[in-house]
């Protein structure tokens, strides 16, 4: 087994075995090919995910937010459906919307007000299929 000093058309020298030669040479080219193609799977993966808790997150605060408004003693279960609705809009597309409802509830002998909104799961980007994500919210009634 003899070693050799191979030089590269840029100048710079490494050594070589004979025994595996130059036939690993040009395999950097796919090996960067197949680790870009996986890492770009995983940032779009890691990406839709965050999008996906993002829409979730936001939604379950708008429901929240307009449980409470409607809760409160002069307004109505409509009106925390008006107040989630405009506050979904502020923040995600307008089709998130779509789906909002309210009531008048009991839980355990004490009156709430129920918002519940049905919403799209992005799966691609911000599309997907219609009426999977439902969030509900709960707020004490000031009217009791």
């Amino acid at each position: 087994m003899t070693r050799r000093l191979v030089t590269s058309p840029a100048g710079a020298f490494r050594r070589s075995s004979g025994v595996l030669g130059d036939h690993e040479s040009g395999s950097a080219v796919a090996d960067f090919a197949m680790v870009a193609g996986l890492l770009s799977l995983l940032f779009v993966a890691v990406f839709q995910l965050g999008l996906a808790l993002h829409i979730r997150n936001t939604l379950i605060s708008c429901a929240s937010e307009g449980a409470r408004y409607g809760a409160r003693a002069d307004a109505t279960p409509q009106d925390g459906v008006a107040r989630a609705s405009q506050l979904i809009r502020a923040s995600l597309p307008s089709r998130y919307a779509d789906n909002v409802s309210a009531e008048d509830a009991t839980v355990n002998g004490i009156a709430v007000v129920r918002v519940r909104i049905v919403a799209p799961l992005p799966v691609l980007g911000p599309l997907g299929p219609d009426r999977v994500l439902s969030i509900q919210a709960r707020a004490f009634s000031e009217r009791q």
